[in-house]
């Protein structure tokens, strides 16, 4: 897992931080420095608390391996043959159009077309991404993050947000109770032993690390409430109607429970409890018929109705399309009639508004 040199110091660099101020809390200050034993054996507790929690996120962050396309996401073996001999855009996303018709994608490109990674070889599911870093196609990446040495993405971005949480509850703890004790050995209060260093140094670490993680905290608590990843924040989903930087949407509560489960009681604990399986999503603009029993996919002007042959729903679409999610993500349904054209074909989709 590890990509780069700058990546593997990060971690030891935090590593070290972590394992200092461990030292530096439990021994410095509430061995050799606070006198009363009931004040340290509550802020040993609580610090403890915090402490397991953080190193528990931080560790699931790390190795959490992200998620990848599955198979049904690549091209047959002699689709994936012709692709390569051709040499023409058009022909090309003729031989992904057909591949992608038995697909459950609602995204495009910004010109329209199916989202191909060359890299990978595989048609990207919805808010897929391919990392450099990692050189993988990654379920709803969300960005690489060289903090954690790992690609924030589906498999652990509940893990990431806990992280920042309790890294965040970490740092307070430790400067709201170190507080007093600086201000002691600052004004010369306490004797000046060789605790006072890390004492004074624990306060300025702690407070420091506490104002670059909430900004960040803050900023992904306010993606979790727009259902948006760090990248579809910059650059809005491509629909089949157009761009659309709500189209994940689904609704304050309904976009926490994407990503943190329907199970309060879950929601603070490290465990993966996000729904889905990270190829398929609700999304407020597009939901197909469930009585239909094929699906036709917006092909390009210059092909006829001919050239893609229309194909039974996949299993992902089936998974998608029975998820209870859409059912209760509905809010005021107008069926559009199925418009036809000699020059282009059209789809037949639901319009929604956000719940």
């Amino acid at each position: 897992m590890l990509s780069t040199g700058l990546s593997m110091d990060t971690c030891d660099f935090i590593a070290l931080v972590v394992c200092w101020s461990y030292y530096a809390y439990v021994v410095e200050l509430c061995i050799f420095t606070i006198p009363s034993i009931g004040e340290q054996i509550i802020y040993l507790i609580f610090f403890h608390l915090s402490f397991i929690m953080f190193v528990w996120s931080y560790w699931k962050t790390i190795f959490t391996k992200p998620a990848n396309p599955s198979k049904e996401f690549c091209l047959p073996k002699a689709e994936k043959e012709r692709y390569e001999k051709e040499e023409r855009l058009e022909s090309q996303q003729e031989i992904l159009w057909r591949a992608a018709s038995s697909l459950p994608l609602y995204t495009r490109t910004g010109a329209g077309a199916i989202r191909y990674c060359d890299r990978c070889q595989v048609i990207k599911p919805d808010r897929c991404h391919h990392c450099s870093a990692c050189d993988m196609c990654v379920l709803k990446m969300d960005h690489h993050c060289p903090w954690v040495n790992n690609c924030v993405g589906f498999s652990n971005y509940k893990f990431f947000i806990l992280f920042l949480a309790y890294s965040l509850v970490y740092c307070l703890f430790i400067a709201a109770t170190v507080l007093q004790y600086f201000i002691k050995f600052w004004t010369n209060e306490l004797p000046d032993t060789h605790a006072k260093f890390h004492v004074l140094f624990l306060f300025f670490v702690a407070a420091m690390f506490c104002i670059s993680i909430l900004s960040l905290f803050s900023y992904h608590l306010w993606l979790v409430g727009k259902n948006r990843s760090t990248i579809e924040a910059f650059r809005a989903p491509v629909f089949r109607t157009g761009p659309d930087k709500n189209g994940f949407s689904l609704g304050f509560r309904k976009n926490i429970v994407q990503v943190f489960g329907d199970q309060e009681m879950y929601w603070l604990l490290p465990i993966f409890t996000s729904q889905g399986d990270g190829l398929t999503f609700p999304t407020r603009l597009v939901n197909p018929d469930v009585e239909q029993a094929t699906v036709t996919l917006q092909s390009e002007p210059s092909k006829s109705a001919a050239d893609i042959t229309v194909s039974p729903l996949s299993e992902s679409q089936n998974r998608l399309l029975s998820n209870e999610q859409h059912a209760n993500n509905v809010g005021d349904h107008l069926a559009n009639n199925t418009l036809k054209s000699a020059e282009s074909e059209t789809i037949t989709i639901s319009m929604e508004s956000e719940s």
